[in-house]
């Protein structure tokens, strides 16, 4: 009887062994396999990625403002309308991908970045059709970041209208 509860110990610290030796090589795996990142460069490249397309930018608002003499405020919906137009174009050319994977957060600039975030949807769900594909799912990314940026105006409209009532403001 004993030598049955020695074979079963036995048994039993060889299944834990081979469990450490198991977990010990998968961990050594996920280490091997997982990318690192360094945060400096990360850093570097969002700084310089929104920088040029703050450049670019700043390029188109010069431009319409210098060479075709438009007014700031119309310069600047022209310089929106092109970023966005840009943006979507080298969305549907899976090329913003690309340049979003290089440069991260940089690419997240307000304007190009949900440009971005509004096409790629409807471009990965068009083949479901333009009411199921396009329709519902367009705003999928998009619809919170709307959603909260109206709600969030709209607190604070009425906490500015409050404010004039009472002669804070």
């Amino acid at each position: 009887m004993e030598q049955k509860i020695m074979g079963q110990d036995n048994k039993e610290s060889e299944t834990m062994e081979e469990k450490e030796k198991k977990n010990q090589e998968y961990n050594e795996y996920v280490k091997k396999v997982t990318p690192t990142h360094s945060l400096p460069a990360n850093m570097a490249k969002a700084f310089v990625l929104g920088g040029l397309i703050c450049i670019l930018g700043q390029l188109i608002l010069n431009i319409a403002m210098d060479t075709f003499g438009l007014d700031k405020e119309t310069a600047g919906g022209w310089c929106s309308m092109l970023l966005v137009l840009l943006s979507v174009l080298l969305t549907g050319l899976n090329i913003y991908p690309t340049i979003a994977n290089w440069g991260g957060a940089g690419a997240l600039v307000p304007i190009t970045g949900f440009a971005n975030s509004v096409a790629a949807p409807a471009i990965e769900f068009q083949k479901e059709g333009q009411v199921f594909g396009i329709g519902c799912k367009i705003f999928t990314i998009a619809g919170p970041v709307i959603l909260y940026g109206i709600f969030t105006s709209w607190a604070l409209g009425l906490i500015y209208w409050i404010g004039k009532c009472f002669g804070v403001f």
